[in-house]
């Protein structure tokens, strides 16, 4: 039986209904998430629930794309800041932004449909815009930018993984963390510090 109803706009309803859904995906497999539940602790009818979500898949997808989106917006770039001002603000943003939405960033990662082509579409989307973004903050030019993009993408599931394992232990400091991503970039485009060209290659060439 669905709990008495609190009238709230569409908006506020389904962003209601992403909370639950995130913190159900984040605690218990997907097989074991029902969407029935979802509705009765948000105290509206299947029927509603069903109106905003067609499918669980689509209402799962809709959890990880409102992470994604969440996280782009969290470390969008300041173009004012120097490279390394850009990355560090960027790590900070990223690290918070886990520890804040630890329930969708979970139910995103941890969730059984993360290899569904639809849901890796989403991820990779969002990889790819954080690539674009520090590659561009970067200054390279053909074969550098190619070559760091390579490392970049490498990278960024490193911080991925690093920060869900944070979650899990938090045994160093959110400033330890950013500082362990940091020298991992500066060596993973094979240079001492993250100033950051890409060792090898001439910056900025065309």
């Amino acid at each position: 039986m669905c709990r008495p109803r609190r009238r709230l706009a569409p908006e506020q309803r389904r962003a209601q209904l992403l909370d639950i859904g995130a913190r159900l995906f984040a605690e218990r497999p997907y097989e074991e998430v029902w969407i029935e539940e979802v509705a009765e602790e948000a105290g509206v009818s299947r029927g509603l629930m069903y109106h905003y979500f067609p499918t669980k898949r689509d209402f799962f997808a809709a959890i990880v794309r409102r992470s994604s989106e969440q996280l782009l917006a969290a470390t969008e770039p300041d173009p004012q800041l120097p490279v390394t001002g850009q990355l560090a603000a960027g790590l900070d943003a990223y690290i918070a932004h886990f520890a804040e939405h630890e329930h969708g960033v979970r139910a995103v990662n941890q969730g059984a449909l993360s290899a569904d082509p639809g849901i890796r579409d989403i991820v990779d989307a969002q990889i790819g815009m954080q690539e674009r973004r520090i590659v561009e903050a970067l200054g390279l030019g053909g074969d550098a930018a190619e070559v760091s993009g390579v490392a970049v993408r490498g990278w960024l599931v490193f911080v991925r993984t690093v920060c869900l394992d944070w979650l899990d232990h938090r045994t160093v400091t959110p400033e330890q963390l950013r500082q362990l991503c940091l020298r991992t970039l500066a060596g993973a485009l094979g240079v001492g510090e993250p100033g950051l060209g890409a060792a090898g290659t001439d910056a900025g060439r065309p």
